[in-house]
């Protein structure tokens, strides 16, 4: 997900967006755990989706945005 998509969601369909995100990160952990994950570049995808989606939620509750 693009950071100008991620820019036209609202806050709350951030947060349901991170929360969904936290989930597939905690999911890759597992399957990385267990040795069935084959694209470990998955993890550091997801990772970078969160820290996107932080981002601007960060950015409008100082922009006050909310």
């Amino acid at each position: 997900m693009r950071v100008q998509e991620i820019r036209a969601l609202s806050s709350e369909e951030l947060k349901r967006q991170l929360d969904g995100t936290y989930q597939e990160l905690f999911n890759l952990r597992f399957r990385l755990a267990t040795r069935q994950l084959v694209n470990y570049h998955e993890i550091r995808n997801v990772r970078r989706r969160i820290a996107r989606i932080k981002t601007v939620l960060r950015e409008r509750e100082l922009w006050g945005e909310e």
